[in-house]
């Protein structure tokens, strides 16, 4: 009887995995206001009221050049969007912020104002990789935001495993690594001998400010700035943490898995919380 009780009660509830990517992607919580934009032909000569409030120093201009935001080093606390008395630096409520190259962070030089949003990766690696891409998860010092929002994608509202994507035990089953943390001196060796026993070819990700910079640590004697110091990085997704969201659109969007899918928004308050 219990058996049919759950039964009836899963038909009932029908499938609660959202439809992205096959559909538009959801809209994120109102207290997420996605990438940033940076506008610096519009910032007053000599203006830097951005950068005095930046905690992180994500933000600089040197003199006579126009201001400069670097995603990666930044903790999204939007203090800039507030302080800017013109508006050069504003949220766009867009959850895709997946790079490739590092340098492809920093806005503010014309024509990049926005980000350059990641490219899939070659395609003989993805040939290897076929429809799956197993991942070992290296926590280097991190908080567990980033972590608990990468757990996130395994419930049922994500179901992160449709996509052939899952987290191993084991680097040795792994395609590649998924840092988290600024890779803090007692993880540096760890993250080598993970990363050293993962057989190639293999990719590595950088999640969150602090895997990609150092994020509100930035500077400590007692980090190595992220991963990047340590091992090559294929693919770097800032936030602080990243919403779930902008985590699935880069590992999505590096294996190819977004060529022709929509990119609007659905109704907001339909994304599962992270």
């Amino acid at each position: 009887m219990f058996v049919l009780d759950t039964i009836t009660h899963r038909l009932k509830r029908g499938c609660e995995t959202m439809v992205y990517p096959d559909g538009p992607a959801p809209a994120l919580p109102d207290r997420h206001g996605g990438a940033l934009r940076v506008d610096a032909a519009k910032c007053a000569d000599g203006c830097t009221a951005c950068v005095a409030v930046c905690p992180t120093e994500a933000i600089t201009r040197a003199p006579g050049k126009p201001v400069a935001l670097d995603l990666g080093r930044c903790i999204f606390c939007t203090e800039c969007v507030a302080a800017c008395p013109e508006h050069a630096i504003v949220q766009t409520r867009d959850h895709r912020m997946a790079v490739r190259r590092r340098e492809d962070l920093v806005l503010g030089a014309p024509g990049q104002e926005e980000l350059r949003l990641a490219a899939a990766l070659d395609d003989k690696l993805r040939k290897l990789l076929g429809r799956s891409l197993r991942l070992r998860q290296v926590s280097a010092g991190g908080c567990n935001a980033c972590e608990a929002d990468i757990n996130v994608l395994g419930t049922i509202g994500w179901d992160l495993s449709r996509f052939g994507i899952q987290y191993v035990a084991s680097p040795r089953h792994a395609d590649g690594v998924l840092i988290t943390g600024p890779v803090t001196k007692g993880m540096e060796l760890a993250l080598k001998k993970t990363w050293d026993a993962v057989p190639g070819p293999k990719i590595a990700i950088a999640v969150g400010a602090c895997a990609i910079a150092g994020g509100p640590f930035v500077g400590h004697a007692e980090h190595w700035q992220g991963a990047d110091s340590v091992i090559p990085i294929d693919l770097f997704i800032p936030g602080c943490p990243p919403h779930p969201l902008t985590i699935l659109d880069g590992l999505l969007r590096v294996l190819g898995r977004l060529e022709g899918k929509p990119a609007g928004e659905a109704p907001a308050g339909k994304v599962p919380r992270g």
